[in-house]
């Protein structure tokens, strides 16, 4: 995928490969249950972009907001603090989602980063837009706050993980839960998620702890 400019972002109509990007969407967890009005109305808002791995999609700090399809490879949502020291709060991949959608309903600035940690193309349109077809369609609207919260829910469950459980136990959970996205991730990014050094990770591994 050619890392995009931010001047040739074809709508998904406009797109050569619009018929089978059309058939991941609807893959989504949050737009699979469109009808065909629905589609009708979202479709001309929505850009396809490819992003290099490591381009950051959302800065922590931003008020400029947009929601997320991912099509396709895996984002991952940071925080990081004034002295650089990172921390992720999740990974998504295929068929999920990401968004800033709570910063912008309750008017702060966004309070992480949403970065690319493979290749990522992605459907996206600005937050305005996404609200306003939400307000067009409650049932949509309830079902994508039911996901921001079983998002919320789980960066939370994986917040309180890291201080409860030891490094085998916190990498077991993360296989029992993420299994798809185990051998998927850079040793990298998941020793950092689970807050160990790839070396920890590495050593345990192949110790047969996990």
């Amino acid at each position: 995928m050619p890392h995009h400019s931010k001047f040739s972002m074809p709508a998904l109509a406009q797109h050569p490969e619009a018929k089978i990007l059309r058939l991941q969407l609807r893959q989504n967890r949050v737009l699979k249950n469109l009808d065909a009005a629905q589609w009708r109305e979202l479709e001309p808002l929505l850009e396809i972009v490819d992003y290099a791995k490591g381009e950051s999609l959302e800065h922590q700090g931003d008020w400029s907001m947009e929601q997320y399809f991912v099509i396709d490879g895996i984002l991952k949502r940071v925080v990081s603090n004034a002295q650089g020291k990172e921390m992720i709060l999740r990974f998504a991949a295929e068929a999920d989602i990401d968004t800033s959608y709570a910063a912008w309903r309750l008017k702060t600035p966004i309070p992480y980063s949403i970065r690319a940690v493979t290749k990522v193309r992605a459907a996206k349109l600005s937050m305005p837009n996404w609200v306003q077809f939400l307000g067009h369609h409650p049932a949509v609207k309830n079902a994508f706050e039911f996901e921001i919260m079983k998002l919320m829910s789980e960066v939370m469950a994986h917040t309180i993980t890291l201080h409860l459980l030891d490094a085998p136990g916190r990498i077991q959970r993360f296989m029992r839960k993420h299994a798809d996205l185990t051998e998927r991730l850079p040793k990298k990014e998941l020793a950092l998620y689970l807050n160990l050094s790839p070396e920890t990770l590495s050593r345990l591994k192949r110790h047969g702890k996990i």
